[in-house]
This record gives structure tokens, sequence and C-alpha cells, in this order.
């Protein structure tokens, strides 16, 4: 797993042909009057997986008592995982293997309720950056901004009402026409229906707090490598550009640059400096992804994948027979 986590790493970030030139600007920005932003945003790291993992914690609770830090390890585990699939689904296989074999599934329920929520979040504070946006540094007509506006005012809280009144949603959607083909999403958000209000609340703040750490440590990044952004112009474009990589199904490995592309566009009306927007993108992944990923892969090496996954006991069972 470090091997293939090693080259793969190797092939798309150090083996690209601006991988020197953002080097360079790491160290050219690595002075004594600007290295307390490249700090924080360190400082962050362990906070940001922290947040993951009292979320976590809060939906495993109902099925199974885990310890902070086992909690802990299985994210960095998913995390690990993650890099190797389309939005990460990895997640979820890589998180229950820290749990019993039992509760694999209600593992992957309760990874699923939070990425959901997680996405609510996202998704909310895209909407109000993406308008913030348009309204200043796009010339719209006013009357499709308003559009914009009111459609996405609505898919907030139309998404918010099913987070919370899942039971009441289902009934309306079978009665939809071609309803059947909506059976596979169906399916899974029944699962919110496991979930109290509260235990539902306490993961949207969770991943609400989450959200504001990753968000400000992209603003670190950008004043670390000279992008000087004002900060609400600053959080409304960071906001912008985390609701439009959400749109892109790729795994986080080659999503890195197509992310790329998105904050040249957007960090564009403030700054002409491509090497450094793509660096505060690069050295954020970096620190964010990269660095738990290979300390999950210990993790892994530690784990029975046999065992955690159930298989060891059913084949034991079967011998005994």
């Amino acid at each position: 797993m470090i091997f293939l986590l090693s080259y793969v790493i190797y092939q798309q970030v150090f083996a690209k042909e601006n991988a020197t030139e953002i080097w360079n600007s790491f160290l050219q920005n690595l002075t004594f009057d600007n290295i307390h932003w490249l700090l924080l945003t360190i400082l962050f790291i362990p906070l940001n997986w922290a947040f993951e993992t009292w979320k976590w914690q809060v939906l495993v609770k109902n099925f199974e008592s885990l310890s902070f830090w086992k909690c802990y390890k299985a994210i960095l585990v998913g995390i690990t995982f993650s890099l190797f699939t389309p939005n990460r689904i990895g997640e979820y296989g890589g998180r229950i293997l820290l749990v019993k074999p039992e509760n694999n599934w209600k593992g992957v329920i309760a990874t699923l309720v939070g990425s959901f929520s997680q996405l609510l979040v996202l998704l909310s504070f895209g909407i109000i950056g993406l308008l913030f946006f348009i309204y200043f540094f796009i010339n719209l007509d006013q009357w499709i901004w308003l559009s914009i506006f009111c459609v996405g005012v609505f898919f907030t809280f139309l998404m918010l009402f099913c987070f919370y009144n899942i039971d009441l949603v289902i009934p309306i959607v079978k009665r939809i026409p071609f309803a059947h083909k909506l059976k596979p999403f169906v399916k899974h958000v029944k699962v919110l229906k496991n979930y109290s209000p509260s235990i539902l609340s306490s993961a949207l703040l969770y991943s609400f707090l989450r959200y504001s750490t990753y968000t400000f440590q992209y603003f670190f990044m950008l004043q670390f490598f000279g992008i000087k952004v004002p900060i609400i112009e600053g959080l409304a474009g960071i906001a912008t550009i985390f609701l439009l990589q959400t749109s892109i199904p790729l795994p986080p490995i080659w999503d890195l640059f197509a992310r790329g592309q998105i904050a040249l566009e957007i960090w564009g009306f403030f700054s002409e400096n491509e090497i450094g927007i793509l660096a505060s993108t690069f050295t954020l992944w970096t620190l964010n992804l990269i660095i738990p990923a290979l300390i999950g892969t210990v993790f892994i090496i530690k784990i029975n994948v046999i065992q955690s996954l159930g298989y060891e006991k059913n084949n034991d069972k079967k011998n005994n027979v």
C-alpha cells in the first residue's frame, strides 16, 4: 500500500512539469515574516480531521462505542483508501475496518450520513459564495442573478427539510412519475431514519466546523503564497471553488489538477501569480490529504483486513462444521 501510494503521488504530483516551479515558490515564500501562515495551516490539520472524527463518533455510538483515538485511526485509514476512488468512496471501506465485523454495514451508513451532512454544508455555503462572487465580479443581468438566488435558497431549504424529515419525503418521491429510477437514491437516504434530530444536528455542527477549518486553511495558504485576497471576497471565492469541485466525480489524486484549473479562474480576478495560486491548492491538498494518508497506511499494515471484514470468522465456522 505504501509503495502504491508513493508511486501514484510521484506520478501525479512530483512528475508534473510545474512541480519544480511550485516547490521554488514554496521556498521563496518560506520567510520569517511569512511563515506564520504556514504554521497556522499545519496547526489546523489535526483539528480538521478531529471534527470529522467527532462527527463519525457521534454517528456510530448508537451501535458501537468507540474511543476518539480509534475513530481517528478509522478516519485516517479511510483517507488512504479514498485517494484511489471517485468521490472518495474508499472512505467507506477504510473506516469499517476499525469497527466490529457485524457492524460493517452500520459503519457504512454512519459514513454516508456524515458525508450527506458535509455535502449539505458545502452546498449551502457554496451557493452563497457563488452568488456573492457572481454579483461583484461577473457581469450578469440582475434577473439572472435573482433567479439563481431563488433557486439556490429553495434548493438549500429543500435539502435541509429532507435531511430532517426523510420519513415525509420518501412517500412523496414514490408518487413522482418514473420514481422507480430513483430507487437507488431513496434506498440510501432512508438511513437518515435511524438518527434522531439531535444527532443529525450534531453531525451538521461538526460538518460546519470542519468546513470552516478547511476554509481558513485555504485562506492562510493564499496569504502565504502572496495571493492577497480580502477576507470576505476570499471566503466567497473559496466557497465557490468548493461548490464547483463537488460536481467533478474524480478521485482526489486526479482531482488536484482539475481543482487547480478552477482556482486559477477564481483567483485570477485578484492576482496574475498562477504558480502561487496552484501552489496554494497543491500545498493545502498535500497537507490535508497526503500526510494523513501516509499515516493511515501505518494503521492499515497493523489491521487484519480479512478478520475486520468478518471472513476469517465465517471460514472458521465452516471448518468446524
